[in-house]
């Protein structure tokens, strides 16, 4: 039997099925959980928003498992693959990219983000947030990754970030309508430079994801 060609859309599919993975929050602050605690989750207590955060971090972590074993087994495009070591050059990139995030982020918190949520959130809630964080951080960089590989099937062209503009309008823009307009920009532009970082250390997942989740949190 003739074996069937995997097509831009197949990769696309994925990056859908990761934006999908982030958007079961939605599904579970705004409509499950405010029937179980009995309000929205502005009222929540301490215990119920961590219970909200463990079920979200299960839930993106089974999307992410699945994605990337499918990734590999069905699209043999495997994702766990090192890549190759970066230049002092790309390194400094990385950084400048990661201080550029830190900046705006101090600036649009009025101070440092990490202390500001520690100050305001207390030990438990900080740390139970910043893996929540962690986990976050795989899927956006899922569609990422699937969106660059679908728009270098598609356009024959690997050095633009495709990845980043999709991550942008995808998981960036949704931020438009969870809480306002200037954070759907800011995370617009975060996308792109996700997607750039992406590009910059060579594909190699790991090296993104350190990256990527230090220019998050910063």
């Amino acid at each position: 039997m003739k074996e069937k060609k995997i097509k831009g859309m197949d990769y696309f599919g994925l990056g859908l099925y990761a934006f999908g993975g982030l958007g079961m929050e939605v599904l579970y602050a705004y409509l499950l959980e405010p029937l179980l605690y009995g309000g929205p989750m502005q009222e929540w207590s301490p215990a119920q928003t961590i219970m909200h955060w463990i079920l979200t971090c299960v839930t993106w972590g089974i999307f992410a498992a699945v994605l990337i074993r499918q990734s590999a087994v069905k699209y043999n495009f495997p994702l766990t693959d090192r890549g190759t070591k970066i230049t002092l050059v790309r390194a400094g990139a990385c950084i400048i990219f990661i201080v550029a995030a830190f900046w705006l982020d101090y600036v649009s918190w009025g101070g440092c983000k990490v202390y500001l949520e520690y100050a305001g959130k207390g030990l438990v809630l900080f740390v139970f947030q910043y893996i929540y964080y962690a986990f976050e951080t795989m899927l956006f960089l899922l569609i990422v990754v699937f969106g660059q590989k679908a728009c270098e099937v598609w356009f024959h062209k690997e050095n633009f970030p495709f990845g980043g503009v999709i991550c942008g309008l995808t998981w960036g823009l949704a931020h438009m309508f969870t809480k306002d307009i200037l954070t759907g920009i800011l995370g617009l532009l975060l996308g792109v430079a996700l997607g750039s970082v992406y590009l910059i250390v060579n594909r190699d997942l790991r090296k993104a994801y350190i990256v990527m989740f230090l220019m998050f949190v910063l």
